[in-house]
């Protein structure tokens, strides 16, 4: 029986939440769910929703290692194994370099491979998978589902030594081929209801007056609730927002005076592109014109 498989007999660590990160019951139990089926934990939810930070705060509570693979459009699933360096070998052998006797000098360890061979167990973070070519999650479902691979140019197979938690971020730009689906735990991250928004930034801000907290809520949630709008703003820019509001001690009044007569005050941190910002002018400015009729 190999280390990975004997640390599946073993009652499984559990995830009950952190003091600095806001987790609802649903997703507490779709993480000990992953755990306790020893199933990579598919996490999709609109951008800014704290997925990536998810990981961080379940490696932190479960007292793990945490290594993250950041996924590229231009990413490809061999190199989360590992990497030949053929042109390092050829540049080596040029200059009589003894070392390339060995092609295990020129072998990179990909992060998969680092969670396998590591002694204890770890959370691996793939970060925003969907970025990458369609065939790239299902040229990882072998290694996923047997916690091994093969290394050719050395040939020996690399297992895992523990079982890593691993949690897999999407921002649903592409849908994901149904293999690998099946071979997943999915949670999707609900946007945060005001009362849970408030939770989360008295986490972030303790000590925010409770007018301008409740100012800033009203003015985020008609943002998001405007019609048209290109790119709604996330939790994470509420909280740079919020950071702002604070730096210059802007008071409620300051708040909802902008926000009922044109853009939000420092809406930069908010809004992202130009329309949105136009179309916000613009429904102020119909707002206006009919509070004079």
């Amino acid at each position: 029986m190999s280390a990975a498989q004997s640390a599946s007999s073993a009652s499984p660590a559990r995830f009950n939440g952190t003091d600095s990160y806001v987790a609802t019951d649903d997703l507490k139990l779709a993480v000990n769910a992953a755990l306790t089926l020893q199933r990579p934990l598919l996490i999709k939810g609109e951008p800014g929703t704290g997925k990536t930070m998810l990981a961080e705060e379940v490696a932190r509570a479960l007292g793990r290692p945490l290594l993250q693979w950041h996924i590229k459009s231009t990413t490809k699933a061999h190199q989360g194994l590992y990497e030949y360096d053929a042109v390092s070998r050829l540049r080596d052998s040029q200059l009589g370099d003894e070392k390339v006797r060995d092609i295990r000098n020129y072998i990179v360890q990909g992060t998969l491979w680092q969670a396998f061979q590591a002694d204890e167990p770890i959370v691996l973070l793939i970060d925003e998978i969907d970025k990458a070519d369609i065939e790239f999650p299902n040229d990882l479902l072998r290694e996923l589902d047997r916690m091994e691979f093969h290394v050719y140019e050395t040939r020996e197979t690399i297992s895992a030594r523990h079982r890593p938690l691993v949690i897999i971020t999407s921002n649903n730009e592409k849908d994901l081929p149904d293999a690998f689906l099946r071979r997943c735990f999915f949670h999707y991250i609900r946007f945060p209801d005001r009362e849970t928004m408030r939770d989360i930034v008295a986490v972030h801000y303790p000590h925010l007056k409770q007018d301008v907290l409740r100012a800033a809520l009203d003015t985020f949630f008609a943002l998001r609730d405007a019609p048209g709008l290109k790119k709604k703003p996330s939790t994470s820019e509420l909280l740079d927002w919020l950071r702002l509001l604070l730096a210059e001690d802007a008071t409620a009044a300051e708040i909802d005076a902008h926000t009922a007569t044109a853009v939000p005050l420092m809406a930069g941190a908010l809004l992202k592109n130009e329309q949105d910002v136009h179309l916000l002018e613009r429904l102020a400015a119909m707002t206006r014109g009919g509070q004079r009729r």
